[in-house]
């Protein structure tokens, strides 16, 4: 077995995890701009900027995670690289906290 992962051959796995933290950046911008939206939409409150403004720094946390673990595919040579822990749980958190904000902006 230890010499058929030394030969192994990646395809083009580390792309496609590539694109999939840029897809999901992309769509985490678009649930952003929506949420200012719904939060303009009936009257600026400061409860609605508030969540706006926490949803966009929230992106922002997300967005470094993104271009650090696509950085780190670059980097690798084709090799696959384990998302380091603390990387993946600021991943979480971030989308979390995002959900949590949406509810309130639609509360």
């Amino acid at each position: 077995m230890g010499g058929v992962t030394a030969g192994r051959d990646p395809g083009l796995q580390p792309e496609r995890t590539r694109l999939a933290w840029r897809r999901t950046t992309l769509s985490y911008a678009v649930a952003s701009v929506l949420a200012l939206r719904a939060a303009l939409h009936g009257g600026a409150t400061a409860g609605g900027l508030l969540a706006c403004a926490l949803c966009g720094a929230l992106w922002v946390g997300f967005l470094l995670v993104a271009h650090r673990r696509i950085r780190a595919l670059a980097t690798t040579g084709g090799r696959t690289v384990a998302l380091a822990p603390r990387h993946a749980v600021a991943a979480a958190l971030c989308t979390v906290a995002t959900a949590v904000c949406a509810v309130a902006l639609v509360v």
